[in-house]
């Protein structure tokens, strides 16, 4: 059995999970620590249970979410995996910063270890994470399915009854819809979502109330 923990991180209360299991193996998700206490929670929870991470993932590229992955690196030795069609965000974070906050954060330029793709499998311990590629806020957005335990790790895809933004650079309503529908058909409806942003949901809350994945229109 997984467990999961929840680190809220930086200005914009992004959540980063640190997900293990049995044989203390884990992974970090969402890396978004910014400031120097919300990185060492993170560290000292890992050493406190005594894990081992093996990955670092990354749901797409935006800087809330990938703030700490230098520590993580300095830390544990990890490089960041993330999906092959946000590229242009993660190979150059301080144009990122610029464009999108028109500021700069000083943060390392890391390698990236693994360009994913749709349906690639992250093994960890006794478990694993399915890749499924969800375009719309970025081109790039990945959503990480464990089927065995019905949970999923939804980015900025999906949030408790709403949508992460597509009106950024690259972003797609039309593409999210699509991406929408996708989750709907391909997760169990008990699957528990564990955002990017706020409280957690399920498909099944979500098929039913979120209007997104209700519409049917094509276009803002």
């Amino acid at each position: 059995m997984i467990q999961t923990q929840c680190f809220e991180c930086n200005m914009l209360a992004e959540n980063c999970f640190v997900v293990s299991d049995e044989t203390k193996e884990c992974v970090i998700i969402d890396c978004g620590a910014y400031f120097t206490d919300e990185r060492k929670k993170i560290c000292d929870y890992i050493r406190g249970h005594e894990l081992k991470p093996v990955h670092l993932l990354c749901t797409h590229g935006h800087l809330d979410h990938i703030f700490g992955n230098e520590i993580i690196y300095d830390e544990f030795g990890l490089l960041p995996e993330i999906g092959k069609a946000d590229d242009y965000l993660i190979s150059d974070v301080e144009k990122q910063a610029r464009d999108l906050f028109g500021t700069s954060f000083n943060l390392r330029q890391l390698a990236v270890s693994r360009w994913l793709e749709d349906g690639d499998v992250i093994t960890f311990g006794q478990h694993q994470l399915q890749a499924i590629a969800t375009p719309g806020h970025t081109p790039g957005c990945m959503v990480f399915y464990c089927q065995e335990e019905h949970v999923a790790f939804t980015g900025d895809t999906v949030f408790r009854m709403s949508i992460g933004r597509t009106d950024f650079p690259r972003g797609s309503f039309e593409q999210m819809l699509k991406s929408l529908q996708k989750l709907s058909s391909q997760l169990n409806p008990q699957t528990v979502l564990y955002t990017g942003h706020g409280p957690q949901s399920t498909i099944a809350d979500e098929a039913r109330y979120n209007p997104y994945f209700r519409s049917k229109k094509h276009s803002i």
